[in-house]
């Protein structure tokens, strides 16, 4: 299928702009601030706190959307993208109060420590701590801690599916889903998918290796299954599984390997790809209106998990 013709022109006007494995730290921080530009605008939701959790080493920020309605509500924790590196609770507000709502769940959108400053498993720490800390006190705030799942997007997406490993192997809380939108999963992967969009579709597959370089601490960490979650010797025990993949990106195989994997363990999983669209486009719906399958696939799986409906395993 052809690019998305919003898609074509965020690409014409992204042209000249100079890639992440080009870019400093600091600019590559820059450029993901700049999506706040191609975001839909801010919906309200019923109340929204920010507060703090204890994470590996120190205190980090949680940002609590809470829906209109009487609760207890399911809960979304929510780890968002930007490569380990880029990223925060300000670019991913537009997004966590869309899902608050159209989930009708209390999304916890969590801050946690960014490389090159904190290489792996700093972030891993920190996500993990943020779901314990959610599950032990997300009833005050009107949520049920028996209906929990994991999403996150990208780098997000990897936090998420290793997150819920070490909730598995660890005694972590028990987690009702699942939702991984273009999860980054394997460093330096060498798939078809790399080599057919490793330029010119928003995350070279150069920028991609800039990423996993400022993350990783040494090159043994790459065989780790708490970077690379498709590494663990046995993925039996995870929960029901969303994984949304773009038709033109670097990581699309990987993920859709992993998702393979999953179904494989005996995980009900159902993986997505989603034709004519892009890295990136979650947050974006501005500018590329497609993103918005992305999101209704995301809330459909959070609606019916939450409900307690079975899946069957399916990749379309």
């Amino acid at each position: 299928m052809s690019l998305d013709i919003a898609v074509q022109t965020l690409l014409d006007r992204m042209r000249g702009m100079p890639p992440f494995e080009l870019s400093t730290v600091e600019d590559a921080r820059a450029s993901t601030a700049a999506f706040l530009a191609f975001q839909e605008p801010q919906r309200l939701v019923s109340r929204v706190v920010d507060t703090t959790y204890a994470g590996s080493s120190e205190e980090l920020p949680i940002r609590i959307y809470v829906p209109e309605g009487t609760g207890p509500f399911p809960v979304v924790v929510y780890f968002h993208g930007g490569g380990f590196v880029t990223g925060d609770l300000i670019v991913s507000e537009e997004l966590c109060r869309a899902l608050a709502n159209d989930v009708g769940a209390i999304v916890a959108a969590v801050g946690y420590r960014l490389a090159p400053e904190h290489k792996f498993p700093a972030a891993t720490d920190d996500t993990f701590a943020a779901l314990c800390w959610i599950a032990d006190h997300v009833a005050q705030f009107g949520g049920d801690p028996r209906r929990l799942a994991v999403h996150g997007d990208s780098a997000g997406g990897n936090l998420a599916a290793v997150t819920a490993l070490r909730a598995r192997d660890e005694g972590g809380p028990s987690l009702t889903c699942q939702v991984l939108v273009y999860p980054v999963i394997e460093p330096y992967a060498d798939t078809r998918s790399r080599h057919e969009f490793r330029e010119g579709y928003v995350l070279n597959a150069a920028g991609m290796d800039w990423f996993w370089d400022h993350y990783l601490t040494t090159s043994a960490d790459a065989d780790n299954p708490y970077v690379d979650p498709s590494k663990a010797t046995d993925l039996a025990g995870l929960p029901p599984t969303l994984i949304v993949t773009m038709e033109n990106e670097v990581p699309r195989d990987e993920a859709e390997y992993f998702g393979e994997q999953l179904a494989e363990a005996g995980v009900p999983t159902e993986v997505v790809r989603v034709d004519g669209l892009v890295h990136g486009v979650y947050w974006i719906t501005a500018a590329v209106p497609r993103g918005n399958e992305i999101r209704a696939l995301v809330v459909r799986f959070l609606v019916e998990q939450f409900a307690g409906r079975t899946i069957e395993g399916t990749v379309r």
